[in-house]
């Protein structure tokens, strides 16, 4: 058992150094250059380098994050917003990256944890070395150290103790075991309470973390509604100007036929022909507008079979790639289905590309979609665009959409919704 807490005092104590050093040294570091970074905003200088350092400040908190979970088992969580890809390249879009990182709480929490980590918590975590190189100082002096220190300097005060001779660095020895058994007994603790310490800075408030999620489903409920209502126009419009026109261009054909049976049966054979001619055709545009609200393919096979067929359709070469081991509730289907379709359309109208690749699978409690082409790139998630709307629709289920489109291509757009299969 004393075996057992002098090890776990060395170790914590080795990782109290570590911590200290990392607090006193990257810390500090990162802290500099946030401020600098942001202060160089209005130059123009801070646009370029902030994504990066604010990237590289969160990478620092995760690893921390980490740390404090496999050291002390002390959970930091991570609430970081999620960041869309800006809708421009270059200079404008580090601007708007820039700006969507300052928006951030989490990024203003991470830079606030940096100034804690420096002044109180590196001093925490030190206290765990401190105490044990303290005790063996004390045991040092007693085994005759204090000659030498007190022939260089005089009188040594230790802690509270003036050795100045043999007895006095017994009283030393005495109090370095006090140290020593102050260690083995709370030197875990000291790291433990340096990560708590971190937690209680950068861990999310429970009320800014409720506000922002009301907000984030205050605004994916707005969009659901426009959506639904835009819905609906499109389904009135199809309805009036597709079938309900040829019905009622039938109905009329039928009236004339009533009319021509007796007195010219040659052009009522022909008019029968186009009303017969014309409810097909309304047939087909009733079949179509009800696969548009709801394919009977995504009902009855699930999204990857739904895909499949929708990719058969495609005037390009098209790969669908589908590792499901279940089915998602119907509202994620519905929704992943037609953002792969937009996203498939798009690539077909816009990008020049000759194949396609589709990838469906699901891990980590996320269904991820990505739709690969070899076009000539460019695409943006700007607003009023295609990608913009397939943003929306995911946002209402709080899925995240990616767009990796350099100029001269490839064009890879990733979706993901949170969801179960069952």
């Amino acid at each position: 058992m004393n075996r057992t807490r002098a090890r776990d005092a060395l170790v914590a104590a080795a990782r109290g150094l570590g911590l200290a050093v990392a607090a006193w040294s990257a810390s500090i570091a990162f802290s500099v250059l946030t401020v600098l970074s942001v202060a160089f905003i209005p130059l123009g200088i801070g646009v370029l380098t902030t994504p990066w350092v604010v990237t590289g400040l969160r990478v620092y908190a995760g690893k921390r994050r980490e740390l404090a979970a496999r050291w002390s088992g002390v959970e930091i969580p991570a609430r970081y917003a999620p960041l869309p890809t800006p809708g421009r390249g270059g200079v404008a879009g580090r601007a708007e990256l820039t700006g969507l990182l300052l928006r951030d709480p989490a990024t203003f929490r991470d830079l606030r944890w940096l100034w804690v980590d420096t002044l109180a918590g590196g001093g925490v975590a030190v206290l765990a070395p401190a105490l044990l190189a303290e005790g063996v100082m004390g045991l040092l002096l007693a085994a005759g150290l204090w000659r030498p220190v007190v022939a260089a300097e005089g009188t040594y005060w230790y802690t509270f103790v003036p050795v100045s001779g043999q007895g006095t660095a017994l009283l030393a020895a005495l109090l370095g075991c006090v140290w020593l058994a102050v260690a083995l007994r709370w030197n875990p603790a000291l790291v433990r309470a340096h990560f708590r310490l971190a937690r209680a800075v950068l861990a999310p408030a429970g009320t800014a973390e409720l506000t922002r999620r009301v907000e984030r489903l205050t605004e994916t409920r707005r969009d659901a509604v426009d959506a639904s209502a835009a819905e609906l126009r499109r389904i009135e419009r199809d309805l009036h100007d597709g079938a309900q026109a040829r019905l009622v261009a039938m109905g009329m054909d039928l009236g004339t036929i009533e009319m021509l049976l007796d007195k010219d049966p040659e052009q009522a054979r022909q008019l029968i022909a186009r009303a017969r001619q014309s409810s097909v055709d309304a047939l087909a545009e009733l079949r179509d507008l009800v696969r548009g609200i709801h394919p009977p393919v995504l009902a009855e096979r699930g999204l990857g079979d739904a895909v499949r067929a929708l990719a058969l359709r495609l005037p390009v070469a098209t790969e669908v790639s589908v590792e499901l081991a279940g089915r998602a509730q119907a509202p994620v289907e519905s929704a992943a289905y037609f953002a792969v379709g937009e996203l498939l359309t798009n690539a077909v109208k816009h990008s020049g590309a000759d194949r396609v690749w589709v990838d469906l699978h699901h891990t980590g409690g996320r269904l991820c979609a990505s739709v690969t082409d070899n076009g000539r790139g460019g695409a943006v998630a700007a607003a009023g665009s295609g990608l913009a709307g397939v943003e929306r629709r995911l946002g209402t289920f709080d899925g995240v959409l990616a767009v990796s489109s350099p100029a001269g291509g490839p064009t890879m757009v990733t979706m993901e919704i949170p969801c179960e299969l069952s």
